[in-house]
């Protein structure tokens, strides 16, 4: 019984690591580095659903901007963060970077249909910062 159990295990952290390493970063990977200067220009502070508007001068490392965001929200919520540049905008059409939601306990899940404490990210392709 000992000797299937071992076998057992050790199949299963081999499969894990061939896994783990065939799959590739993207968007949805949670940044490695430091975020560049971001700043939030809105944010509820009230309710079930909150957004979190915050304006960058550049495209260069949105999601490790999203992730520094999430990891100051601590009010059980569902966050929608929205990443707009800084130049390009209008008073009514902003200039996009990225979207995000995180959910924070069950309030939050319910509000993002996300599971308590995921994350979404995603960025608009296509986009410049500076505007052009």
């Amino acid at each position: 019984m000992r000797t299937r159990t071992t076998t057992a295990l050790v199949a299963a952290v081999l499969l894990a690591t061939l896994t783990a390493c065939g799959t590739e970063p993207d968007e949805a990977t949670p940044a490695a580095g430091p975020a560049p200067a971001y700043k939030i220009v809105k944010q509820d502070t009230e309710g079930n659903k909150r957004d979190v508007e915050v304006h960058v001068d550049s495209t260069k490392d949105l999601r490790a901007v999203f992730d520094t965001v999430v990891r100051g929200l601590k009010d059980e919520a569902g966050y929608y963060i929205m990443i707009n540049c800084s130049t390009g905008g209008t008073a009514k059409v902003d200039n996009r970077l990225a979207n995000g939601q995180y959910a924070i306990g069950t309030m939050g899940a319910a509000t993002t249909g996300l599971d308590e404490g995921a994350a979404e990210f995603s960025t608009n392709d296509g986009r410049t910062c500076p505007a052009t």
